[in-house]
Formats: structure tokens, C-alpha cells, sequence
């Protein structure tokens, strides 16, 4: 077999089942149920209503709808690329949550030899999911589902480090996973997208390109993430009023920046007309955009304004930012991923900020050191003894002021860039070795070489291509 053919028969099975015993054996090693799940540990005085499942499990079924049918969808906007877009997906979001549970298990749920298994490791390798789709999305319909399985497998392990060493050690407050989940997986994905740069690309390709259909699946896919994404953005926050905040800002910022999204998409349009692509992603943009803040006292009015902010900046970013990256910068940026996860991602941080500067005691009385966990006194302080009167389940924290804890959030910015940055570009250098399967530049974006397609698949993209292939067939009857 050559090593530039794309003939999956023998790479992809093999790569799936040698991974696939990978973690087999890793489970029948390392992983066991957490407490929750665990029967052994049930007894009279067990509360099957307390069980943690109750408390996560909607979150849970809410994040799976977003990676499954909301990235799905979302990625099948190409014309002649909907099985690849939304099957692709499918196929990585499965394996990097599988992945996850084990390599986030070893970092935060292992003790005792073993991961302990619950639904809390789920939602957290959901989110984990979540950074590759984003990473996927820029290097949409020009990799083989064999480099795809590869890129999860390595972008995962530089996920759960960084992870680990920005809230052990950074111990920074990222609720709606700006930093962590969107900036790192935008830049990741731009470190691969810059390794495998296909130069005969920047002109564009003549199968680039969307149908009636595809662009109606892909709006679905956007409305599904729009739902959802208050679970999103809650459900690792601290129950309670922190959770319900979350809750609330990320529904007003999503709805700012949809309403200025149409307007924009009108306005910068030379036929006043809206784009499906801006309404596809540029009204996600606040939900992004509240992420670092979500669950703080920024009031509703800042929620809004984030929002409007965050979809300005994704809105000018795919207009004019994306083609100047590609250009000049090697960056074929196939989704907008920099301005729907990068932008706005820095915008949330900046705003995260600024909101831990402002926040004092008497906007947000003793629950201050709950919202901000590593500000609480430390232990041995005569004031955390006091707290503790008031809010008995305070914890001692490090005893950072605000100033400490904004500094710390700016290291975990630039270190998470870089981090995901080298990631990205030592991952495109294995991704560009042979026997991957890689696709021709003429074979990019076309579901036909990857996939068995249906026989209309060469006449009928749209609707007009169906009505011309039914007048087609009407003559050809007419005539005999």
C-alpha cells in the first residue's frame, strides 16, 4: 500500500482496535466506581435521592446534546462534506471522552491505586471532548478520520497537563472555561492548521462551498449549542446563587450577541443581505464572551454588553481578520474558530479580570470567598474562624488579594496560548507523516473519498440540483 493513499480498509480498523485495547486494559486497571456508584458502599442510612447523580446527571445530558448534535450539525455546512462534518465528529467526540475519563482521571479523581468513575468524570471529559471539536473545526474536510483519531489522542494529553497545572498551581476561576476550554483549544487548533498549510487552498476550492440544506442542518447544529449552553457554562460552578448567575448571564449574553449578529450580518453585507454563516456563529460569540465571568457579580447590563462586544469582534474577525491569517500567516482557519473561541475567549478573560479586581465584600458579603475560593483566609487565620460562623462549609483558601488572584488569572492566559500553541504545531508535524491517509487538495472537503455515498450524491446538493435532476428525467421519459 503507498504511503500517500487514502484507503482506510487497513489503517483505520487497525489504529481503532489497537487503541481501543489501550484502554481496555488501562480500565480493568485504574478505573472503579466513585462512592456514588459504588453498591458496596450503600447502606440503611443511604439517601438514594442525595446521590450525585441527581445533582449532575441533567448537566451531563444537556453537555452530550451539544457535542453530539450541536458540533455535529453545526460542522456539516459544507455542500459535499455533511457525512464527514457530522460522522467525523461522532467518531472523535467517542474516542476523546473515552480518552479523557482515563487521562483526567489520573490527575483528579485518582486515589487509592484506582479512578474513581461518576458523572462528575463525564461532564469533565465532555468538556474535554469539547476542546478537540473546537481544535476540529479548523482543519475541517482536510484530514482523514485517521489523523483525527491521532490528533485526540496527543491534544488530550496537553489538555489534562495544562489543566492540572493551571488549577493546582495558577488555582485560577475559569467557570465557563474561557482560558482552559476555548483559548486552548483555538490555539491548538491553530498550531495544526499552521503545520498542515495547503497553499493551493488560499484561492479557495470549488467544493468550499454550502447548499439550501447544509446551511438548515448547520443551523439546527447552532441552535442545539444555544439551548444548551447555560449547562454549559453552569455546571461546574458552585451551587447555588453562583450556579443560577452562570444561568442567567450566559442566557442574556447569547441573546445580545444573536440580536447584533442580524444587525451586523445586514449591515456589512454590500446587498444588505444576512449571512447563514454569521447566524451559524457569530450568535454563539456570547456565550463565550461571559464564560470567565459567568458566575460573578458583573450585573446583567455587563452580561449584555459582553455579549454585543463578543459577537462584534467574532463578526469583524471572520470578515476581515480570517483572510489576513490565512495570507499572510499560514492560518487556513476553515471554521473561524480564532474568532468565535479565540476573540471572544480573550475578551472573557480580560472581563474575568476586571471583575475579580472590582469584587469586594460589599457587593458579594462573606459568599465572596466562596465565589472566589482561593482569596479565603488561610487556615490559622482568626478571620476564617469568624466566616466560618457565617457560611459553616467555608473552606481556608491561600489568602490572595484580588490584585494576586487577577496576576494569576493573566500567567494562566499566556501560559495556556503557549502551552496549547506548541501542542498544536508538534502535534501537525506528526499529522503530516505518511500512512495517515491525508487527502489531495483535490480531495479536500468531499465525502466521496472517505465514505460509501448514495447515488444521487454527484447531482442532488441542494434544491435547485433536485428539481434539475427530476426535469432531467422527465425529458429523458418524454423522449422515449
Amino acid at each position: 500500500m503507498k504511503s500517500n493513499s487514502t484507503n482506510l480498509r487497513v489503517r483505520l480498523p487497525a489504529l481503532i482496535f489497537a487503541l481501543e485495547v489501550m484502554i481496555v486494559v488501562l480500565y480493568f486497571v485504574f478505573v472503579t466506581y466513585d462512592d456514588h456508584a459504588n453498591a458496596l458502599l450503600q447502606n440503611n442510612k443511604t439517601r438514594p435521592m442525595e446521590n450525585s447523580l441527581y445533582q449532575n446527571y441533567p448537566f451531563f445530558a444537556d453537555i452530550q446534546v451539544m457535542i453530539f448534535l450541536g458540533f455535529g450539525c453545526l460542522l456539516a455546512f459544507f455542500r459535499r462534506y455533511g457525512f464527514g462534518g457530522m460522522v467525523f465528529n461522532f467518531l472523535i467526540a467517542t474516542f476523546t471522552i473515552q480518552w479523557a475519563i482515563l487521562v483526567q482521571g489520573f490527575f483528579q479523581f485518582y486515589y487509592d491505586g484506582k479512578i474513581h468513575l461518576g458523572v462528575l468524570n463525564l461532564i469533565n471529559a465532555e468538556f474535554a471532548c469539547a476542546v478537540v471539536l473546537i481544535s476540529f473545526g479548523a482543519v475541517l474536510g482536510k484530514t482523514s478520520p485517521v489523523q483525527l483519531l491521532v490528533m485526540a489522542l496527543l491534544e488530550i494529553p496537553v489538555f489534562g497537563v495544562t489543566e492540572w497545572a493551571v488549577l493546582k498551581y495558577l488555582k485560577i476561576t475559569d467557570a465557563g472555561g474561557s482560558i482552559l476550554i476555548h483559548i486552548f483549544a483555538c490555539y491548538f487548533g491553530l498550531g495544526v492548521t499552521f503545520v498542515l498549510y495547503r497553499p493551493s487552498l488560499n484561492e479557495g476550492h470549488p467544493k468550499e462551498t454550502t447548499s439550501y440544506q447544509s446551511d438548515l442542518l448547520s443551523v439546527m447544529g447552532t441552535l442545539f449549542l444555544w439551548v444548551f449552553w447555560p449547562s454549559f457554562n453552569s455546571a461546574l460552578t458552585f451551587k447555588g446563587d453562583d450556579q443560577h448567575r452562570a444561568v442567567l448571564h450566559t442566557f442574556i449574553g447569547l441573546s445580545a450577541s444573536t440580536i447584533t449578529a442580524f444587525a451586523l450580518s445586514s449591515m456589512l453585507s454590500k446587498n444588505g443581505k444576512i449571512s447563514m454563516a454569521d447566524v451559524q456563529n457569530v450568535t454563539l460569540a456570547g456565550g463565550v464572551t461571559v464564560g470567565a465571568s459567568v458566575d460573578m457579580m458583573i450585573s446583567p447590563a455587563v452580561a449584555f454588553t459582553l455579549g454585543i462586544l463578543g459577537c462584534i469582534a467574532c463578526m469583524l474577525g471572520y470578515k476581515y481578520l480570517s483572510p489576513f491569517l490565512a495570507r499572510r500567516l499560514r492560518l487556513q482557519d476553515q471554521c473561524g474558530i480564532h474568532n468565535l473561541h479565540g476573540l471572544t475567549g480573550l475578551i472573557s478573560s480580560l472581563a474575568g479580570i476586571c471583575a475579580i479586581l472590582l469584587a469586594t465584600e460589599e457587593t458579594y458579603g462573606p459568599s465572596l470567598y466562596q465565589t472566589f475560593s482561593h482569596r479565603a483566609p488561610p487556615e490559622g487565620d482568626p478571620l476564617l474562624a469568624k466566616l466560618q460562623v457565617l457560611i459553616p462549609d467555608l473552606e481556608a483558601g491561600l489568602g490572595r488579594s484580588a490584585r494576586e488572584q487577577a496576576l494569576f488569572q493573566v500567567a494562566a492566559v499566556f501560559g495556556t496560548i503557549a502551552a496549547a500553541a506548541v501542542g498544536g504545531l508538534l502535534t501537525g508535524v506528526v499529522l503530516k507523516l505518511p500512512y495517515l491517509a491525508s487527502p489531495s487538495d483535490e480531495k479536500c472537503f468531499d465525502d466521496e473519498l472517505f465514505f460509501d455515498v448514495p447515488p444521487d450524491y454527484n447531482c442532488v446538493n441542494g434544491p435547485q440540483d433536485v428539481w434539475s435532476y427530476v426535469l432531467r428525467d422527465t425529458n429523458k421519459i418524454d423522449a422515449d
